[in-house]
């Protein structure tokens, strides 16, 4: 369907640069859609893979939780949950991960002190690195040492645990003020700033996404736990699929977002345009901005804002560095679509190609990590998961409602 856009953005005044700007947005947003019948709990149990054990108390939960969050419980939405799920963990609340063990004594023994200096800094960072040595070879008692415990985990929950125990354990046996004070670095705990374990539960929720759609009180190791309860996992999980507004019109880029980030899909095909606009070949991997490991803006511009400045620049567009800069800005909103860059990048591409705008394509990004046996990318994973949620759709097809 096409989507007017209000014109928000100055030109000088020639025909190419027209303000009359229409965007095609297909799809109903967020998935949700009122008009449709929806699925009550004993119906959601029939949408989950019967390999499953303990089917009521999945379905149970995603009903309550969509019914908390206001999603309506429509074939396309319960489908859309139970493929992330299948995909993320097979149902599990505490999924084992085959090798885990093995993987993080190679993880710390390969790169322990890099780790440390990384999120302490060179002052700091390699003091700490010995102590986590010592404690790994020598404690609680050399025959039973933390790193041999390591060897044995199998799943996140008690790799976390272990973890959290060692720095426990580090805190209390170094009274050292190289250590208190990297204690107190950004405002958290040493312990959960160097915790391996970042995301979480059925569903592999970011820890950061968690802390800040937190759904009830207590300390950063009573959400962990929350996280690795089966509603937790859930809860989490759902939050971060569904509760955000986008124009795709197939679940797939909902699906890619979910492994690259929030609208990354949509930001690589913004990405795309822009792209055809300049000689300069772009990197599509949904991130317009360069972020620190904290998450924060950097400073430095990214290709893609260099890019735009210069499209801008030879289309006589009138807009500032800081107005591009301040709409990027909004890159994991869906507000970005009504700011002056992201209207002008359409337009012009519109005008210089004769195509219709595009809203969302496949972003190109690597997946790796020490929990994983080789480096995915992002449509590896989508398509994983939209082969699962075929397979429900097909499932529940003739389900009546």
């Amino acid at each position: 369907m096409n989507k007017p856009l209000k014109p928000i953005f100055a030109v000088k005044s020639w025909s190419i640069l027209a303000l009359s700007l229409t965007l095609a947005g297909c799809g109903n947003g967020s998935w949700w859609s009122s008009d449709e019948p929806t699925m009550d709990a004993d119906q959601i149990r029939k949408a989950i893979p019967a390999r499953v054990s303990n089917r009521d108390s999945w379905a149970k939960d995603i009903y309550d939780i969509t019914e908390q969050l206001g999603i309506p419980q429509t074939k396309e939405n319960v489908c859309t949950i139970v493929a992330v799920v299948d995909q993320e963990s097979n149902f599990h609340a505490d999924p084992a991960v085959p090798g885990l063990g093995d993987k993080a004594v190679k993880e710390v023994q390969g790169r322990l002190e890099e780790k440390f200096t990384e999120k302490l800094g060179e002052n700091i960072g390699g003091t700490v690195a010995g102590y986590f040595e010592d404690v790994l070879k020598n404690y609680p008692t050399p025959e039973n040492n933390y790193l041999s415990q390591m060897r044995k985990v199998k799943t996140e929950r008690e790799l976390d645990e272990l973890y959290r125990e060692i720095f426990d354990f580090m805190a209390q046996k170094y009274h050292v003020s190289a250590l208190t004070g990297a204690a107190k670095l950004f405002g958290q705990n040493i312990g959960e700033k160097m915790n391996p374990i970042t995301t979480l539960g059925s569903m592999q929720v970011h820890i950061s996404y968690a802390k800040e759609h937190k759904r009830q009180g207590g300390s950063i190791a009573d959400l962990r736990t929350d996280l690795y309860s089966q509603y937790g996992g859930l809860y989490y999980g759902i939050h971060r699929l569904m509760m955000y507004p986008a124009d795709y019109d197939k679940p797939l880029y909902r699906f890619a977002d979910y492994n690259s980030g929030r609208y990354s899909s949509r930001n690589a095909a913004f990405q795309s345009m822009l792209n055809d606009l300049t000689e300069t070949a772009l990197d599509l991997d949904g991130d317009l901005l360069l972020y620190s490991k904290d998450g924060s803006v950097r400073s430095q511009k990214s290709q893609s804002e260099r890019e735009l400045i210069k499209v801008f620049a030879k289309h006589n567009f009138i807009i500032t560095e800081r107005q591009i800069r301040s709409d990027l800005k909004k890159e994991k909103e869906k507000d970005f679509e009504d700011t002056m860059t992201y209207r002008g990048v359409v337009k012009l591409y519109e005008e210089q190609t004769g195509k219709k705008a595009m809203y969302a394509i496949m972003p190109e990004v690597v997946i790796t990590g020490p929990k994983l046996s080789r480096d995915y990318n992002t449509n590896w994973f989508a398509s994983r998961v939209d082969g699962r949620y075929q397979t429900c759709m097909r499932k529940i097809k003739n389900l009546k409602l």
